[in-house]
């Protein structure tokens, strides 16, 4: 049976709050202001204030200590609920006790101490980008317009928090004092053309060696020059000036290939004029030679038998000599009246022998050294016949 039902088994008509029922209701719960006064009257036992003091100034007391105690349990659960924090796999954080760097958090969950300890969170993966236009002046006195990228990580992270005030700002000033210092010192036309690629290396390693000095705690992961070109007032002037070099470097280069043509077959043809003179020279030599040791074997034979070396020369010669002649020799002592002639072969025979001639000339020989010495043998030959008649 319920307490607060008639006959039950609540004695003295007490309620489970140990204070008696409310009066003009007997039957209903006790009321919220009751309850409240109860839990600041033992709160206030606790702290040693009073309880259940009748007069007004009591009342004050006990509700007093009863908002300082709620007040000191928000804050130790406010305390408790700040002093936990999280560090993502990606990021990282720092830890400063009192405004000094105490360390540095690796991802999971992690503890502080509220108001002293303050802390730094940053993603140190995340590839960033820096995109900047600027005006640029060359190293020839020309204005060019450069839009370039450049990606970062935060590579130390004590560094890119502490040292400096705005890392991305000291980013963007440096960039401009890399970019314009490289810029200054290359030719438009190379900024402009083949020269851009080599441009972006060294003002990237230019960039990060500033960096490293300030101690910004930045890694540059690459830089690239989307697009140069000449301000849009004198676009048109500098694109005459490009054609007009086109043109230049077109005519160079056919001139080189026509070069490159020309020279080495010149230089096989004179190569091959030497081979063929050094030939013909090692021929004449050669037959020289030749014909020398021919005649000092003839004359070393002539000295042994000299009546059958004459004869035997002679016959020779005239076999030579009759060999190439279109005339007919008849001897009339022991010929008969009537005789054949083999005009076939004599012609066909003639015909040989002219083609031979015209072979022996069209072989690069030097008919004035061939001539004197057939006039030579022919010479020769005479002399014999004379010696023999």
């Amino acid at each position: 049976m319920a307490w607060n039902e008639p006959g039950g088994g609540n004695k003295g008509g007490q309620d489970p709050w140990g204070s008696g029922r409310r009066k003009g209701n007997q039957d209903g719960p006790p009321e919220l202001d009751e309850l409240f006064k109860k839990g600041m009257d033992k709160l206030n036992s606790l702290f040693g204030g009073e309880k259940g003091g009748s007069g007004g100034s009591g009342n004050k007391q006990s509700n007093a200590g009863g908002i300082i105690v709620i007040a000191l349990i928000v804050a130790a659960l406010l305390a408790a609920w700040n002093s936990v924090y999280r560090v993502d796999e990606k990021e990282r954080a720092i830890v400063l006790r009192f405004g000094k760097y105490l360390k540095t958090e690796d991802p999971g969950l992690q503890f502080r101490i509220p108001i002293v300890d303050r802390v730094y969170i940053e993603d140190v993966t995340a590839v960033r980008t820096l995109k900047k236009s600027s005006h640029m002046l060359t190293e020839d006195e020309n204005i060019v317009d450069i839009d370039l990228s450049v990606q970062w990580v935060v590579k130390d992270l004590q560094q890119f928090t502490l040292n400096m005030r705005s890392a991305p700002t000291t980013l963007d000033y440096a960039t401009d004092s890399a970019l314009r210092h490289e810029v200054g010192g290359t030719e438009m036309d190379k900024v402009l053309t083949e020269g851009r690629e080599f441009l972006a290396i060294e003002t990237q390693n230019r960039l990060q060696n500033i960096l490293d000095f300030y101690g910004a705690g930045i890694q540059i992961q690459a830089m690239n020059i989307e697009s140069a070109h000449p301000p849009e007032q004198v676009r048109g002037a500098f694109e005459d000036v490009q054609r007009a070099k086109e043109d230049e470097q077109r005519v160079v280069n056919r001139a080189e290939a026509y070069r490159n043509q020309v020279v080495p077959e010149s230089r096989g043809k004179a190569q091959r004029i030497i081979e063929e003179a050094n030939a013909y020279r090692e021929q004449v030599v050669a037959m020289a030679k030749g014909e020398t040791d021919r005649f000092l074997q003839v004359l070393r034979i002539y000295e042994t038998a000299p009546a059958i070396t004459r004869e035997r020369m002679y016959i020779e010669t005239m076999e030579q000599v009759m060999s190439k002649s279109s005339k007919i020799l008849v001897d009339q002592q022991n010929g008969s009246n009537i005789m054949y002639l083999p005009l076939d072969r004599m012609l066909e025979q003639s015909g040989r022998s002219q083609t031979q001639e015209n072979g022996r000339v069209s072989a690069n020989q030097d008919p004035s050294v061939i001539t004197p010495r057939r006039t030579q043998n022919t010479g020769r030959n005479s002399a014999l016949l004379e010696g023999r008649n």
